[in-house]
């Protein structure tokens, strides 16, 4: 099942119930007050978080939602029965944006809930014009339509930490490793398409399909993954070992990420030099101390064929988190 991150949605509210025009009938008395009542007011529609990241995909097919209408008036002053309303799940992280006015959004914790379109009010029965002079009134309104329009819906993925690196620098490897998951893994760019969650102890865990140069400007599928490193809380920049010059692979990727958002480049980081048993180790120790000079950060060496050196990475990866949750 391909993996949904943004979508555009109709949806509607409902209309309000009509008002009506109804008199008393009473024993002895065939035409009596006016006892005509309110319409019910129409379902809201209203945005929901929920914990399932492919909720999306269920829309692709039908992508119209409509609140149920408010029910008529009824004798006896009896109001109409209000509309249910009609939820739009989203996934977590998500931002809903209003086409026409640009209304915005942010869905961050499971179970939140916006109303996006409110429905129409119920019209009045010809009770709610009863007065000392003017007590047999005729008069009634129709409810009102409900509100309606266009919603975008764009997943921004909520994640402790995400795996950052240039098209085949192991991340998807390494989040294997580290969280006992089975992607697409393969010795070509862009085997990741779309973002991947894996929970290491308790944190979660993204890996970011491989940025190319121009990500920034949307090339390739930019703009599509970058947004989704935003709400990460920690970067984790891999460079693979295998690159000759790490620090520009390493630059590459930090110069795509400023310049999408510069708050990215603020974000607390971790570095991993992946791939090391593609090395001598001489060269390894070399790119290990070339790349702590350059990033000023901790840069831990790791290779998916070396149970030690994963759980090193792991364990590193862990303090680090940990340390971050405290400040």
């Amino acid at each position: 099942m391909a993996f949904v991150d943004e979508i555009t949605l109709k949806a509607r509210a409902g209309k309000g119930g009509d008002g009506v025009v109804r008199w008393l009938h009473t024993k002895g008395k065939e035409f009596g007050g006016p006892s005509g009542g309110n319409g019910g007011k129409g379902g809201n529609v209203i945005i929901r978080a929920v914990r399932d990241l492919n909720i999306l995909t269920r829309y692709r097919g039908a992508p119209e939602f409509k609140a149920e209408q408010g029910e008529d008036g009824a004798k006896n002053e009896m109001e109409g029965k209000n509309g249910a309303d009609v939820y739009i799940d989203v996934p977590i992280g998500s931002r809903v944006v209003h086409v026409e006015t640009g209304g915005e959004w942010d869905l961050l914790e499971e179970g939140e809930e916006r109303v996006v379109f409110e429905g129409g009010r119920g019209g009045l029965g010809n009770a709610h014009y009863k007065s000392s002079t003017n007590q047999y009134p005729e008069q009634y309104t129709k409810g009102e339509p409900g509100e309606e329009g266009v919603l975008h819906v764009e997943v921004r993925l909520i994640a402790d930490a995400g795996l950052v690196g240039l098209p085949n620098a192991g991340k998807s490897s390494l989040l294997n490793a580290f969280t006992h998951k089975h992607e697409k893994v393969a010795a070509y760019p862009f085997t990741t398409l779309e973002p991947s969650l894996g929970v290491l102890y308790g944190y979660v865990l993204a890996d970011i399909p491989g940025l190319i140069e121009g990500a920034s400007t949307g090339k390739g599928l930019g703009h599509a993954f970058l947004r989704h490193i935003t709400r990460t809380r920690v970067l984790v920049h891999c460079v693979s070992s295998e690159h000759e010059d790490v620090v520009k692979a390493y630059d590459a990727v930090r110069q795509e990420l400023a310049e999408y958002d510069a708050a990215l480049a603020e974000k607390p980081k971790i570095v991993f030099l992946t791939k090391v048993d593609e090395c001598e180790k001489r060269e390894v120790a070399e790119k290990l101390a070339i790349l702590a000079t350059h990033t000023k950060a901790a840069v831990v060496p790791v290779s998916i064929l070396d149970d030690a050196l994963i759980k090193e990475a792991q364990d590193a990866l862990v303090r680090f988190l940990e340390a971050q949750m405290t400040e």
